[in-house]
């Protein structure tokens, strides 16, 4: 059967553009539209869909209003916010998710009906199926995984291997992210020893907002990426929304550095690409965290640390909003541990800890 779609928002011409993307996916359909939240949580009892779209920004009740009211009949029916890209927009889109809100999308600014078209079938359809448990539709432009990582039916055990001391913690994260790091981060001590860096698929505006506020939650500062700046323990780094990071060494100096090279797996910040610079700079005194995200970003480069001896850890599925990302690294068997969110930052302060205990002894 069908997934059923209920779209809310005010604006007619969104509304059709969405409707007509919906009816264009052989496995979805427009369960209802909504003109506001108020209008839109009655026919949520009504019509039952499998996911919600909504506005940020509608008369009567708006996003988050409608998000909270949603999350008291609903616990775990997907809900997706469709959010203008202003720094009020991204600021209410971030509360929406820490309310419940399962991901965001953004609204094209293209006025063009084609054009609205195309980025919605690109951004928000993908999501849509990956939130309701669809599988990826296979085109042209979907990149099939290497040989050398295809994943087996089931994890492989764990090789027994001697580990290195760990000098820095790599997290890459998408669909969910805001919600996971916000469990995460909080777990890391003041005194953490090693520098944290993350990439979260998100745009501009959002990445800088979601340092802020999890730096009010965290123990350590959380900071948007400056290009030039030296990786220094005690302090937890993010990619800012369209660039690349990377860590190069530098004169014996570990230097953050941004970019705008070409996507990876379609992303910009790239798992892979953060991966790939932090393998050559550190190796295996890496721990590489794959958590909730949709596609298989970092499965590639994760093979890559892997090889070199580097310890990994990813989300199970269970605690994954979508468990696309750290699913793809687990059935590759590339991951040491497989582990509900509210384990990971402990296991990496553990991780950590061993490399202090081992330093102290010697």
């Amino acid at each position: 059967m069908k997934k059923r779609v209920l779209l809310v928002d005010d604006a007619v011409v969104v509304r059709k553009a969405l409707s007509v993307a919906i009816d264009q996916d052989p496995d979805l359909e427009v369960a209802g539209t909504a003109v506001n939240g108020r209008v839109g949580l009655a026919k949520f009892i009504s019509l039952k869909p499998d996911i919600v779209l909504l506005d940020v920004e509608m008369p009567e009740m708006n996003g988050i209003e409608a998000v909270r009211e949603l999350r008291k009949i609903d616990s775990r029916v997907p809900i997706i916010m469709f959010s203008s890209v202003t720094e009020q927009c991204a600021a209410v889109t971030l509360e929406a998710l820490s309310l419940g809100a399962s991901d965001y999308v953004t609204k094209p600014s293209n006025i063009d009906m084609i054009a609205t078209l195309e980025a919605i079938s690109r951004e928000l359809i993908p999501k849509v199926r990956a939130l309701c448990r669809l599988p990826e539709l296979r085109n042209s432009s979907t990149p099939e995984l290497k040989a050398s990582v295809r994943a087996p039916a089931l994890p492989l055990p764990p090789r027994a291997r001697l580990l290195a001391p760990v000098q820095v913690v790599a997290i890459g994260v998408s669909t969910g992210g805001p919600d996971a790091l916000a469990h995460v981060l909080p777990a890391l001590p003041k005194d953490f020893p090693v520098p944290v860096v993350i990439a979260q698929h998100m745009p501009p505006i959002f990445t800088s907002l979601l340092a802020s506020r999890l730096t009010a939650k965290s123990n350590l500062p959380v900071q948007e990426c400056v290009s030039g700046e030296p990786l220094t323990g005690g302090r937890i780094v993010i990619a800012p929304g369209d660039f690349h990071m990377v860590v190069n060494q530098e004169n014996g100096v570990a230097m953050l550095r941004t970019h705008q090279g070409p996507k990876e797996n379609f992303c910009r910040p790239s798992v892979d690409v953060l991966f790939r610079s932090i393998a050559a700079v550190y190796g295996a005194r890496t721990l590489a965290v794959i958590l909730t995200g949709m596609g298989q970003d970092g499965v590639k480069e994760c093979d890559t640390l892997r090889r070199l001896g580097a310890r990994i850890f990813v989300q199970d599925e269970a605690t994954s909003v979508v468990w696309g990302m750290p699913g793809f690294v687990a059935r590759a068997g590339l991951a040491d541990k497989i582990l509900p969110l509210d384990q990971i930052g402990y296991e990496i302060v553990r991780a950590t800890n061993m490399q202090i205990a081992a330093r102290s002894q010697a």
